[in-house]
C-alpha cells in the first residue's frame, strides 16, 4: 500500500512540474507564431495536458482495466470543469468568466459538449450492438473522431475571423511571453509532454494497485482517484496562464482538453482487445451526462453578460462546483 501511494505522489508532482513548464512555453508558442492563446489553448496546449489520460488509459487498457480508463477520462472532464470554477471564483473580472472576451470560447465548450454526448450514447448501443464496428474500431469511437475534426476546423477558422476584427476591439492586455525564441520553445514544449508520457504509466500501475487494496473498483477509482490526478497537469497550466494574464489559454486549455479526452476513446478501442464502449460498465454514460450539463453551465455563465463579477459570489461557478459534487456522489453510488 504504501509502495503504490509513495508511487502515486512522486509521479503526481513530475506532472505538474511538466504543466507549468507547458504552459509556459505555449504561451512562447503562440506569441512567436501570432497563433493566438484560443487556439494554441484548445488544440496544443490541451492536448499535451492530456497526455497522462493517453499514457495512463492505453496502459489501463492493456492490464485488463478499462473501466479504469474510461473512468479516468469521464472523471478527468469533471475535475478540468471544477478547476475552471475555482479559479473563476477567486479571480476578479468583468462581464464573463474570467475575461471580457471569454464568450469566444463558446464554441469550443459546445464542441466538448457534443463529444461527451456522443460517447454517452454509443456506450449503451455498443452494449447492445457490440459487433456495430468498422474494423477494429467502434463506429462511435470513428464518429466521435469525425466530430472532433470539424470542432477543430469550426474553432479555427472563428479564430481567423476574430483575429481580423481584432483592431475594432479592446483587447486583453497579456504579459509578454519573453525572449525565448520559437525553436527553444517547441523543443522545451516537446520535452515537458515526453516527462508526461513517460510518468504515466507508473502513475497506472500505482493507481491499479490502490483500486485492489481499497475494493472501490476501477470505475470509481478512475473517475476520483486517477482523474483528480491527471486532470494536474490541466490545473497547474491553468494556474499559471491566468497569473501571466493569458486567460484565452487558460480557458482553451479546459475545454480543449475535455474535447481531447473524448477523442482519446479511439485509441483505446484500438488498444482494447474487445470494443472498449461495449466491455466498460454504462455508469461511465452516466458521468459523461454529468459533464455535458455541467459544461452547458460553464457556457451560459460566460455567455451571460453584467457589470461586474464579484469575487467569490458567482453564482455560475458556484453551481458548477456543486454539481460535480453530485456528479461524484452519484458516480460512487452506481459504482
Amino acid at each position: 500500500m504504501l509502495t503504490a501511494v509513495i508511487q502515486f505522489v512522486v509521479t503526481a508532482v513530475v506532472i505538474i512540474v511538466a504543466g507549468t513548464a507547458l504552459t509556459r512555453f505555449a504561451d512562447a508558442i503562440a506569441d512567436r507564431t501570432r497563433m493566438g492563446r484560443l487556439l494554441v489553448g484548445s488544440i496544443l496546449l490541451a492536448g499535451a495536458t492530456s497526455l497522462p489520460e493517453l499514457a495512463v488509459d492505453i496502459n489501463a487498457v492493456r492490464l485488463g482495466m478499462a473501466d479504469l480508463a474510461v473512468g479516468d477520462l469521464a472523471g478527468s472532464c469533471l475535475f478540468n470543469l471544477l478547476i475552471l470554477a475555482v479559479i473563476d471564483l477567486s479571480h476578479q473580472s468583468r462581464g464573463q468568466m474570467l475575461s471580457r472576451t471569454a464568450a469566444a470560447h463558446a464554441l469550443s465548450g459546445t464542441a466538448s459538449i457534443s463529444l461527451a454526448t456522443a460517447a454517452a450514447i454509443f456506450i449503451p448501443v455498443s452494449h447492445r450492438w457490440p459487433e456495430f464496428a468498422i474494423g477494429r474500431v467502434g463506429v462511435g469511437c470513428v464518429f466521435i473522431l469525425i466530430t472532433y475534426a470539424v470542432a477543430v476546423r469550426l474553432v479555427f477558422y472563428d479564430q481567423r475571423l476574430s483575429a481580423r476584427r481584432a483592431e475594432n476591439y479592446d483587447q486583453e492586455v497579456l504579459m509578454p511571453a519573453g525572449s525565448l525564441p520559437l525553436p527553444k520553445a517547441v523543443i522545451g514544449f516537446v520535452g515537458a509532454a515526453a516527462a508526461i508520457v513517460v510518468t504515466g504509466p507508473f502513475m497506472a500501475e500505482a493507481a491499479g494497485a490502490l483500486a485492489d487494496l481499497t475494493g472501490l473498483g476501477d470505475t470509481f477509482v478512475g473517475s476520483t482517484l486517477v482523474a483528480i490526478c491527471t486532470s494536474l497537469p490541466e490545473l497547474v497550466a491553468t494556474i499559471t496562464a491566468v497569473r501571466i494574464g493569458a486567460f484565452d489559454l487558460a480557458i482553451g486549455n479546459i475545454y480543449g482538453s475535455n474535447a481531447f479526452n473524448i477523442v482519446m476513446l479511439l485509441p483505446l478501442d484500438l488498444a482494447c482487445s474487445g470494443s472498449l464502449l461495449a466491455t466498460v460498465s454504462q455508469t461511465h454514460a452516466v458521468a459523461l451526462v454529468c459533464s455535458v450539463m455541467i459544461t452547458s453551465v460553464a457556457v451560459m455563465g460566460q455567455l451571460y453578460q453584467v457589470e461586474q463579477r464579484i469575487r467569490f459570489i458567482e453564482p455560475d461557478a458556484i453551481l458548477v462546483i456543486l454539481l460535480v459534487c453530485a456528479s461524484l456522489v452519484l458516480i460512487y453510488m452506481l459504482r
